[in-house]
């Protein structure tokens, strides 16, 4: 099964040079799932996928040692808290296709939206994930 749904994040993002800490600011998404079933859920899924999104995008960081993970539970597996969510705006676009699902869809696109963001600040890409204070460092010098 094909999901023909589209969905458009572009973000305000800075970051810190001598930190390399990267801060979004605010974050937008338009999506269009087609015939908007339950126009409320879709918008939530969509703020919900961005949240994960984020935290994958700047933090979360599975490290294995002799075949196991080292983190073992929040404490020492990063996630991203309410404290450093940005502002996110959600827009729904309606059309008349059939219906798709949403699944996911707002993840995909928001490690991309903050890579460009911060090539557009520093003229330096970054092509790993998580975008660590570390990594940015040293894409920065």
């Amino acid at each position: 099964m094909c999901l023909k749904n589209t969905c458009r994040k572009p973000s305000k993002t800075t970051s810190n040079r001598q930190t390399g800490k990267i801060k979004v600011h605010h974050m937008w998404l338009a999506v269009d799932p087609g015939l908007a079933i339950q126009p409320t859920n879709v918008l939530a899924q969509l703020e919900g996928a961005a949240v994960f999104g984020l935290s994958v995008a700047l933090l979360e960081e599975l490290t294995i040692q002799n075949g196991a993970p080292v983190q073992s539970y929040f404490h020492d597996y990063q996630v991203l808290r309410m404290s450093e969510m940005p502002e996110i705006h959600t827009k729904l676009v309606q059309s008349d296709a059939a219906p798709t699902g949403m699944g996911e869809i707002g993840v995909l696109p928001v490690a991309p939206a903050i890579a460009n963001a911060i090539f557009q600040l520093t003229g330096k890409r970054l092509r790993s994930l998580p975008m660590s204070p570390q990594r940015v460092k040293s894409a920065l010098t």
